[in-house]
């Protein structure tokens, strides 16, 4: 690769003996990133060997697209800028593709190949949307390749999008490999012009040459990567409302619950406060009853109070005297009384002691003794006077 880009004065002698050709496995991206080592820019071409004897022995060497996703990962891993993918279409891309060498021992070959390989490689499309995915920049370049010593490389490059042909050339021309050398050259000299593109080149003998920012100038960018992130940002924007529904759910659910425990208390303090309104109801209702009973009775009091019977009765007991009082001393038999009348009399002297004067302390004004009759409807007051 150094010797070819140095004859086609892609870099200069001195750059090319800078150049180290380092040998990593497809299968290990860690070992492609240590291979690439501080490069910015990377290029990887999908097809079988150059210079291959058969069929056979390009089917061994060749590099698919799942090679190239390693890789364009690998380089992800190493912080390259710009990814660069030839894609040799003449060979479908995949191993066992290689120009055909009319020997069907070769096609025979191929066919069991492809048939006992362990899996099927990429598709360009799934290729290419597995690159989508990476944040390396990239342009893919699908073309069919040829020698150099072919006619296709004095012709004129084409370059177009994807699927379509510029109008006023003739398509079906092949590209030689000095040609995509070049072309890659210009790509890393102006990455900007064909950043995430994916263009499809042939010669034409009726093309001119032109400049990259004319072949690529007219070129749209690539949607897949576009896409990739509008959906990643559409599945992200879903989970996150997702969480959000998830979380307003529990908030909810938490609210509801709290709501419950609510109602289930006021329902306890309704039922204590309609247990203590009956309660007060019904002893309500007792003082009612009993109340009515009193003004009853008082009803039938009032019928058979009379004044005079009432002035009666306090004269009568008055009048009455308190009985009399029984002597001290009575003769217990009546033989001792009738021997008591045959005694003579004497005559008891009395000695009066000698008393002195006391002064008689004042007494203090007796309080009436208030008594209530007639069941408390009426008070009785009893005022008590010494004889002195």
């Amino acid at each position: 690769r150094a010797r070819l880009f140095s004859d086609q004065q892609i870099i200069s002698p001195e750059e090319a003996k800078r150049l180290n050709a380092v040998e990593s496995a497809f299968g290990d991206p860690e070992a492609i990133a240590k291979a690439i080592g501080p490069a910015a820019k990377v290029v990887v071409t999908v097809g079988p060997a150059e210079k291959s004897p058969s069929a056979a022995a390009a089917a061994a060497s060749a590099v698919t697209t799942d090679d190239a996703l390693q890789v364009v990962r690998a380089a992800e891993l190493a912080g390259v800028g710009h990814v660069a993918v030839v894609y040799d279409a003449g060979t479908g891309g995949v191993a066992g593709g290689g120009a055909s060498t009319y020997n069907v021992l070769d096609g025979i070959t191929s066919f069991f190949a492809n048939l006992f390989a362990q899996s099927q490689p990429l598709t360009l499309g799934e290729f290419l949307s597995k690159v989508a995915e990476t944040d390396v920049s990239y342009t893919l370049i699908k073309a069919s390749l040829t020698d150099d010593y072919a006619a296709e490389g004095s012709y004129g490059l084409v370059v177009s999008q994807e699927g379509t042909t510029p109008a006023g050339t003739t398509a079906g021309y092949k590209v030689s490999r000095s040609q995509i050398a070049t072309l890659v050259a210009d790509v890393f000299s102006n990455t900007a012009v064909a950043e995430n593109k994916v263009v499809q080149v042939s010669t034409s003998p009726s093309a001119a040459s032109k400049p990259i920012d004319e072949l690529f100038g007219a070129v749209p960018e690539d949607g897949r990567r576009r896409a990739y992130q509008e959906a990643l940002a559409k599945a992200k924007a879903e989970e996150e409302e997702a969480l959000s529904a998830s979380q307003k759910a529990r908030e909810a659910a938490e609210a509801a619950k709290k709501l419950e425990k609510d109602v289930k208390r006021l329902s306890e303090q309704e039922a204590q406060s309609a247990s203590l309104a009956q309660e007060a109801r019904e002893r309500a209702e007792a003082a009612g009853t009993s109340l009515e009973n009193l003004m009853d009775r008082a009803k039938g009091f009032g019928k058979d109070f009379s004044w005079e019977k009432f002035s009666s009765q306090l004269k009568s007991s008055a009048a009455q005297k308190p009985e009399e009082e029984k002597p001290k001393a009575q003769i217990a038999t009546v033989r001792g009384q009738a021997k008591a009348e045959k005694l003579p009399p004497q005559k008891a002297v009395i000695r009066q002691p000698t008393q002195k004067q006391r002064q008689t302390p004042l007494q203090p004004d007796p309080k009436p003794e208030v008594k209530k009759v007639f069941g408390g409807l009426f008070k009785q007051e009893v005022i008590y006077v010494d004889d002195d």
